[in-house]
């Protein structure tokens, strides 16, 4: 075993050991814990035999920065970079990537093939495997854990879940053996507190030493309307309770970027920071923004020498950059964050402040699942430099001190699986597979192994309605069966109907006088028999005729509910695989896909990596965009690979040609709409032109200000959306059939796109 120049914790131990003994490893640890110990080892393990190692991070942020770190650790020739837009060494022995490029690299399409890409790979670390449960990525986990080869020995860190022995059992089954470490120790404890705004001078501890609520916490006062928008801002009385407690830095949590702004804006006159400190701010800052003029003007500096920043998605990548660097460093004392930054990018913090323990969705508010609050309140506490770490929970009004304890005391959620079938995945199995073997590694997901406990509320429910049934059985005295009384309920029905027609008849031609005719006689005859047809049957005078009668229909309704019930059962069993041949059928009508093999287009569109591959790969093929210069192909691009905004940005002008490809773009989408209507598959088609004029004027090489006068949104937002761009843009030159005059000006746009702070990490 690799010897550590500190004394390891036992869960590291072990799992350092596993590895030694070439098996794959799942550790499940609290946030901080230190897991990136055992990735090293690996690390030292590869170095040492000459092997190679794969180390796989769910953001580019994090890839980045531990590109960085390693490059310090191990020199920098033995480390290379592998995310969307770059790739830097990528033949070393310590490649870094995001999950993306590792699960494209087994597809074995334009990254070259499996075999070259995986040459001496020995080890794979698969950090933050619980981004498992992300709801539109978790799936590229998943595919990367089936299709890689079996002589490679995966690393899986992961966050506290509750189901850390079921992802194992799966990685067992469908990799090699694999072993589990799974430990709740925290090297630095946590404290939790409660901001009571009735006592605004004090943190009260949460739990008593008993684990009870602490009774001298009361629930917030409701209010509505205006009271509620004019109700006072506690953070600065917050903030000053840290201070005052020796409990900064700390990270401030809070659920909106407009609100991370003001909080920062209110806390600048606070003086957290000493005069000593102010000068290693400005000296740092100094330097930093002489490697990135384009920060010389940024509207949150002056706040940077007050000791507090704003970090959230609307800003510049540098930007955020410069943040983390000054709070690691202990220069800056609170900074205001979005969730986000809880997602694994290295700031540890003494403390952290949760705003609130619901959050607003497009459907209301809801609370944090405990994940979610394990995931954020876990940055407390800095190894080697704090005894404890100290969580401070808000008082809001939706939600009561009751629900906070109970959140707190609360165990991690399970992961779940999100695996979900694409066309670039059917296109990629069916190229290298037949249908049924294509079959078998769909059978392999995470989310048909784990279907037993995900269908687990719908089998309970079948449970139910069985024992229902059965409770409803009914013993008859005279011992006939329920078809014999459905029988005896439709005679006594149709004489009850007779009769009272028969009545009618008599009474109206009573009424003109008149005998009654032939046919009406006979009728009153046929149903006189009925009635004695019902005498011979032991209902018709039991006193418990009703009550049999009562269960046999509510039994009829459960049973009815029981075999809808199965149906569904049998679709979310199948899900996957149905959804495969969805897509499969979608692609076969369109002409990508042939007796089950793709072609000529199947090949491109198995190679683009997109929210639906088939409407860009429709788009290309369509030979509307090769007649376009560099900004007006940006903006096309930029149209329909934004999602839709929350945010109500004003409509801006467009080029002609523009906005003519998106027109015949929008025929394209009804088209396909149509079809995967048809298929019951649901893959996004984006146009959505917000960006497009902004692109188009960069790329005609407008200044980074005057993109940013047009439109009030965030310049990290814009930034993002050109990077999808130029992400797009790049896989146009590198996939196979697309016109030579496209990958030219894809080029052109790509180079004009990349400039400062586009290109800024």
């Amino acid at each position: 075993m690799y010897e550590f120049p500190f004394e390891l914790d036992e869960f590291q131990k072990e799992a350092c050991q596993y590895i030694d003994e070439g098996k794959s490893v799942v550790v499940c640890a609290p946030t901080g814990a230190g897991k990136t110990v055992i990735a090293q080892h690996a690390i030292h393990r590869a170095l040492e035999t000459g092997k190679r190692i794969f180390y796989t991070t769910p953001l580019k942020a994090l890839s980045n920065q531990k590109y960085y770190d390693f490059g310090e650790k191990y020199g920098s020739e033995k480390v290379g970079l592998l995310t969307g837009d770059t790739s830097i060494n990528r033949n070393a022995q310590i490649v870094v990537m995001t999950t993306e490029v590792f699960r494209n690299m087994l597809y074995g399409t334009n990254f070259g093939s499996v075999k070259d890409n995986m040459q001496d790979v020995k080890y794979v670390v698969l950090d933050e495997v619980h981004y498992m449960n992300d709801e539109q990525r978790g799936t590229v986990w998943e595919e990367s854990i089936i299709y890689c080869p079996t002589n490679v020995q995966i690393i899986a860190l992961s966050a506290t879940v509750a189901n850390a022995d079921e992802l194992t059992s799966w990685i067992n089954t469908v990799h090699s053996k694999t072993e589990l470490v799974d430990t709740d120790f925290r090297p630095v404890p946590l404290r939790f507190y409660y901001f009571d705004s009735s006592q605004p001078t004090k943190l009260l501890p949460l739990l008593t030493p008993s684990g009870q609520l602490n009774k001298k916490i009361k629930p917030e006062k409701r209010l509505f309307g205006k009271k509620l928008q004019n109700r006072r801002s506690f953070v600065k009385d917050i903030v000053r309770n840290l201070q005052e407690n020796d409990m900064l830095p700390a990270i401030y949590f809070t659920f909106s970027r407009k609100k991370c702004d003001e909080q920062m804006e209110k806390c600048a006159s606070l003086n957290l920071v000493s005069k000593g400190e102010q000068a290693q701010i400005k000296q740092f800052v100094d330097e930093y923004i002489a490697g990135n003029p384009h920060l010389y003007n940024n509207k949150h500096l002056d706040y940077l020498y007050c000791g507090v920043a704003s970090h959230h998605a609307g800003l510049l990548p540098a930007w955020k950059n410069l943040v983390e660097k000054l709070f690691q460093k202990g220069l800056i004392k609170v900074v205001f964050a979005t969730e986000t930054l809880a997602a694994g990018i290295n700031m540890p913090a003494r403390s952290t402040v949760i705003s609130s323990t619901s959050k607003r969705t497009d459907s209301g508010h809801r609370m944090l699942t405990a994940s979610e609050f394990l995931q954020m309140s876990g940055r407390a506490g800095r190894r080697g430099m704090d005894e404890v770490g100290y969580v401070v929970i808000v008082g809001t009004q939706f939600q009561t001190p009751e629900e906070v304890a109970e959140l707190v005391l609360s165990d991690a959620n399970p992961l779940e699986s999100r695996f979900s079938p694409s066309y670039s995945m059917v296109l990629n199995l069916l190229q290298r597979f037949s249908l049924e073997e294509a079959k078998e590694l769909i059978l392999k997901s995470f989310g048909y192994f784990s279907a037993g406990s995900r269908l687990q509320p719908l089998l309970k429910l079948k449970d139910q309605l069985q024992n229902d049934i059965s409770e409803r059985t009914f013993i008859c005295p005279s011992k006939l069966s329920d078809s014999e009384l459905f029988e005896y309920d439709k005679l006594r029905h149709l004489y009850v109907q007779n009769r009272q027609t028969y009545k009618k008849i008599c009474k109206q031609e009573r009424a003109k006088n008149r005998p009654l005719p032939i046919e009406a006689v006979e009728f009153g005859k046929e149903t006189k028999s009925l009635l004695h047809k019902m005498h011979n049957f032991p209902c018709d005078n039991c006193k418990l005729y009703k009550k049999h009668s009562k269960s046999v229909e509510v039994s009829s309704r459960l049973n009815v509910r029981l075999k809808k019930l199965d149906k569904e059962i049998e679709r979310q069993r199948d899900i996957f695989w149905n959804k495969f041949l969805a897509h499969r059928g979608v692609l076969t009508d369109m002409g990508y896909l042939s007796d089950d093999y793709p072609t000529d287009r199947g090949v491109t569109t198995a190679q683009i990596r997109s929210e639906n591959e088939l409407f860009i790969a429709e788009i290309i093929f369509s030979n509307i965009l090769e007649n376009l210069t560099p900004s007006q192909l940006a903006a096309v691009v930029c149209a329909i690979t934004t999602e839709d905004l929350r945010v109500d940005i004003p409509y801006l002008p467009i080029s002609e040609p523009v906005r003519k490809t998106l027109n015949q773009i929008r025929n394209i989408r009804r088209k396909l709409e149509k079809i995967q209507n048809h298929y019951m598959v649901d893959a996004p088609m984006y146009i959505n032109p917000y960006f497009s004029s902004l692109i188009e004027l960069w790329v005609e090489g407008a200044e980074w200000e005057t993109i940013t006068e047009q439109v009030d949104v965030g310049e990290g937002d814009i930034v993002r959306s050109f990077k999808r761009v130029v992400d797009v843009l790049r896989q146009f030159t590198t996939i196979s059939n697309v016109p030579e005059a496209l990958v030219f000006t894809a080029r052109e746009a790509i180079e004009k796109i990349l400039r400062e702070p586009v290109d800024v990490d």
